[in-house]
């Protein structure tokens, strides 16, 4: 009974988890009648019960992807290569086809009201997103005279917040994002 009750407890386990576990199972039955299972078997006798899920590999998830692009768009209006790539991956984690719960499109999540003052005809193109979203950035920057929190915080929460309340707003989400942005833009440049 307790054999069972091992037995079902793992079958059980492995369908829950089946998304998270990414390592082939094996498993034997000792001469006792005991269920052994291991993703590192340790004798001939174990037989591979669970294969590994393959790991999905998307297309956007190479931060290295759109560098020539960030290059491009750096050379052009002067924003730090850095910059332009901690935005990226904080506001599309690079997926260019994203679209955020209030529209922001994507590589650098541009509004569609500001589509046409930043020259963006396609969201969606890396490289007319990447260049509009830089533009924005310069933009923001020399607005509020290269001091950085404020920058990102209107790259997030939008300028007319930022201007209202003197400083970084005080939402939740907006002194998150000016967090991540700072910690992965700072990464970046170490490296």
């Amino acid at each position: 009974m307790l054999r069972k009750t091992g037995i079902i407890l793992f079958i059980t386990l492995s369908i829950v988890c089946i998304d998270y576990a990414f390592a082939d199972i094996y498993m034997y039955v000792d001469s006792s009648g005991v269920v052994h299972f291991t993703n590192v078997p340790t004798s001939s006798n174990y037989r591979l019960y669970i294969k590994e899920k393959p790991k999905k590999v998307l297309p956007w998830t190479s931060t290295k992807k759109y560098d020539d692009i960030i290059k491009k768009a750096q050379k052009k209006y002067g924003v730090e290569f850095s910059l332009i790539k901690a935005v990226i991956k904080v506001e599309s984690g690079f997926n260019p086809k994203a679209v955020s719960k209030k529209g922001a499109k994507g590589l650098m999540q541009i509004m569609p009201g500001n589509l046409k003052t930043l020259f963006v005809k396609d969201p969606f193109n890396p490289l007319q997103n990447i260049m509009g979203g830089t533009l924005y950035l310069r933009r923001l920057l020399r607005r509020y005279e290269y001091k950085l929190p404020l920058v990102l915080a209107a790259y997030n929460a939008g300028p007319e917040v930022v201007d209202k309340h003197k400083r970084i707003p005080p939402y939740r989400e907006t002194q998150d994002y000016v967090r991540k942005v700072m910690e992965i833009y700072s990464q970046y440049k170490k490296s």
